[in-house]
Order: structure tokens, then sequence, then C-alpha cells
């Protein structure tokens, strides 16, 4: 063995990848595998926890063959969050379906735990609103179901990908979350920095069936003999993905914001603040738990890589995400055309799981180039909203960071930065939560040769559109937004009166 590097794994939604980074942050090689959704009914996304498991072998062995002489010094794991798996302790087995974190099956659920008092105890606790997003009510059902079907109580773990990532990695000798996922459960108290048993009890989770909760950069046991990846390797860090993406873009101060796009986004913006911002509806998230705790604001989106994909396939489109994107290109404005991808319902900041998908303004001249552009656009719009809301809760966005799948498309990067109406650095590695959570190894073990971040180049998108130009688009977005949520809209008609 010639060179040491560091071995990331990153579980996606759709794709499980696997890179080799070294001790500048540079990518050696990379191995993927594709993971499959499915949606057996409206709202309900399910994944296949061996199959997940079999995608991260795959990308590990590809990307390892790619480079036979280089040897991991360390393992680390970023990880789609708010998903949950159940296994059994003792032999590993996968007990049910994955319940995907755009699952909307517990909605009825969470509406009845959310009265005034129950929403406010767990805003306090975890930073969150009290959302089918997070895991909480999906843990319950699913723990009710592998229950129900016959399988001991005590043998049972409910959790999220990375714990179990872990437990299949060390042969189950190590059954432990990162804080950073525990903390988007509506279970941990990101002030105790603890599961908290009171919420547990309100969602009805036994606190027993769940992984213990490790520091980010914490020991999560050694690789066992039998996967993909070498025994013996030190799991040194894990991260959800938004936020080994933050650590990746060396985003760690108050102000300096990212925006991942991947099948939804996530904007996460550092703040020196641990309790919920007054009156906002983002929510305050545990960035990572190294030495110490780092907050963040953040809001999440449900669809936008998936609206490219959606919209891309009913219009016949292949490759469906990115001929869609080349289709909008063509046209030079949306035509009047409004694209609401609320496929299972709006999360951050419109919490409205009874939103539904929506495409408005069509006329005789519409174009598949009009409701393509209209799509990118929703993407850029979820983003903005989300800026404006954390600013309006008193957390200023100085600067945008950009990374994911999405940020390697120039236009799209461009319709951003038009609607957000402030420059877009989109970092030349799309591969953030990969290199980050592959940079919180390196600082485990003191080899981070740049601890103030890996060093990137920027591509910056400034706004072209006019102030005027801008804030009609955002208005002509935010109702279609109450349309989706089926809010009354007056608009004037031929006569010049209002109607409904």
């Amino acid at each position: 063995m010639t060179t040491s590097a560091y071995l990331a794994i990153d579980e996606g939604t759709t794709n499980s990848k696997a890179l080799l980074v070294d001790a500048s942050g540079r990518v050696l090689a990379s191995g993927s595998a594709a993971v499959g959704l499915r949606n057996p009914a409206p709202s309900h996304f399910e994944q296949d926890g061996e199959q997940i498991w079999a995608a991260t072998q795959a990308a590990v062995a590809e990307c390892l063959a790619k480079l036979p002489d280089v040897a991991p010094a360390a393992l680390a794991i970023s990880n789609q969050r708010e998903s949950v798996v159940a296994w059994s302790r003792s032999t590993g087995e996968v007990l049910g379906p994955v319940i995907g974190w755009q699952d909307g099956r517990t909605a009825e659920r969470c509406a009845h735990i959310a009265t005034p008092q129950t929403a406010a105890l767990v805003a306090g606790r975890t930073g969150l609103h009290l959302d089918p997003m997070y895991s909480a009510t999906k843990m319950a059902w699913l723990h009710d179901l592998v229950v129900s079907n016959g399988h001991r109580p005590g043998d049972v773990v409910v959790g999220t990908l990375d714990a179990f990532l872990v437990a299949r990695l060390t042969g189950g000798a190590t059954v432990r979350c990162d804080a950073s996922n525990a903390s988007r459960t509506l279970l941990y108290n990101i002030h105790d920095l603890a599961w908290d048993a009171e919420l547990c009890e309100l969602f009805g989770v036994p606190m027993e069936t769940l992984p213990e909760v490790e520091h980010s950069d914490g020991d999560f046991g050694t690789t066992a003999p039998g996967s993909a990846v070498p025994a013996g390797v030190p799991i040194a860090a894990v991260l959800g993905d938004s936020h080994a993406a933050l650590y990746g873009q060396a985003c760690d101060r108050p102000g300096l914001g990212k925006v991942t796009y991947g099948t939804g986004s996530s904007v996460m913006v550092p703040t020196s603040e641990s309790a919920p911002a007054d009156g906002t509806r983002v929510d305050t998230t545990l960035a990572w738990l190294t030495d110490g705790p780092l907050y963040a604001r953040e809001g999440n989106i449900l669809a936008t890589g998936a609206a490219l994909e959606t919209f891309g396939a009913i219009l016949g489109l292949r490759p469906a995400g990115p001929a869609l994107s080349a289709l909008a290109e063509t046209a030079r404005d949306n035509g009047g055309v409004q694209v609401v991808p609320a496929f299972s319902g709006l999360a951050a900041p419109h919490w409205d799981r009874s939103a539904v998908g929506l495409v408005s303004g069509v006329r005789r001249d519409t174009t598949a180039a009009h409701v393509a552009r209209a799509t990118v656009e929703s993407t850029a719009h979820q983003i903005a909203d989300i800026v404006e809301e954390i600013e309006r809760g008193g957390d200023p966005v100085d600067l945008l960071r950009a990374d994911g799948g999405a940020s390697v498309n120039p236009f799209v990067m461009q319709v951003q930065a038009d609607l957000i109406g402030r420059p877009v650095h989109v970092a030349a590695t799309a591969e953030l939560s990969a290199v980050g959570v592959a940079r919180l190894a390196m600082h485990a073990d003191g080899s981070d040769s740049h601890p103030e971040g890996t060093p990137t180049t920027y591509t910056v998108y400034e706004p072209g559109l006019s102030t005027a130009s801008r804030e009609e688009a955002r208005a002509q977005w935010r109702e279609a937004v109450d349309r989706s949520s089926g809010r009354a809209v007056r608009t004037a008609g031929h006569d010049g009166e209002e109607h409904a």
C-alpha cells in the first residue's frame, strides 16, 4: 500500500456513492450505485434497506478497485436524513421497509399530536416543526408494524440510516447514530444533547429501541470482515448529508450559508442561538457536535431535483432532469406558467401537507418550454422562500454557497441568483457532502491539511433581474403557492371587478 486516504460513503435518496479523499480534500476516486424508490400510495415513499446496503457495498467496491494501492485510513459516512429503518439487534436482519424522509403517511398522526402545547414543547426542545418529514412518527409507525408482525420488542432497533450502516459495517458491534442525525428525529433534545424521555413517550417510541448517540467525530467502532470495506478501518466521522455539505463548504459562522441541491434541497446557515427564532417558520438544528455544538437555521424543501425529474418524465424527456433544464433554457420566460411541486405537500416555510401539486397559468400559446422553465424556477423560488424567512427571523444570509446535483447546471444557478436577488457561489466540487464528512474524519485524527476548509474555486452567479421584475416574479409564485394550499386568490375579471 503506497498511499493513504479517507473513504467517504455518501448514502443518498437515489444512489449511494463512495469517494476516496486525500488529506488536501482532493477526490482520488469514486464509485456509485443506484437505489430504488417506491411510491406504493400517495405521499408514501419507501426504500429497501437491503438494497441500500447492497448499493453501498457496490459503490465502495467500485471506488476501491480504481486505486487498489490506496489504503483507507478511516471511514466517514454522510447519509440522507430523517429516513428510518428497523432491524434486528441480534441478527442485523432488516425488519420492514425504509420509510423515506419525503413520506407523508404519518401526517394524521402528527396532526393528532400537534396541540399548541405539544408543538411548543417539540419546538423548544428539538428546534423543529412537528411534521411527518421528521423521523419520530415514522419510527413509531415502523416499530408498531414490526411488533405487530411478531418480532420481539427487545430485539428491535429503529434508527436513522447512519446507524443502520454503522451497525452493518461493524458486524453489529456498534449501534450508534451521530448527533446531527439524531437532531432530525423530534426525539433529541438539542440543548441537553440527549434523547428526551418525554418526547419519546409523546411519540410512542420506546427509548430502548433507539441507537446510542455519539459526537459527529466520535467513536463509531471499526469495520468487521465481510463487507466491501477492509476490516479494521475506524469509522471516524458521521454527519447527515446537509450537515456534511455545510462542513465541506466551511460554513461555520453566522451569515455564511449554503444550499445543497438534491432530490429535495436544504438551506442551512449557522447561528449563535440554540433557541428557535421567534415567529419564524424555519427550524433550528444541530449542525454538528464535536468539541461543542454548532447550531444552524435550516429550511428543507421536499421536491427540487424530484420536480425536474417528474416534469421531465411527464413531458416525455430523456434523461428527464437534464433534458428538462435544457428545454427550459430555450424559453425567454415562463409565459405566465407557475409550477408548485407539492407532491407530498410543502415543507419549510409553508408547512402544509395538504398542499397539492399545481401547474397554473396555462394558455393556448403555452409551450412545453414554458412548463420546463416554470419547473426550474420553482426550485429557485423555494430556496428564496427559505432565505427570506431566515432573514426575517434576524439571522443574516450574507453569502450563499451552493453544492449538489443542480449546482453543476449554469442555467439553473443563474435562475437561482436572479430570483434570490443576490450572488450565488457554486463550488467547483459538487460532492461536498462526501468531502465534508471526510474532512471531519481528517480533523478527528489531526491530519486535515486545511482546517479552515477544503480549498476550492467558486463560480459566482450575479443576479440579472431588476428589482421590479424579481418582485413581480416572487408575487406570482406566492399566488401559485396560495392556490396549491387551497387559499382563496382574488383576481380581476374582464369587467374590472374582483372574483374569487
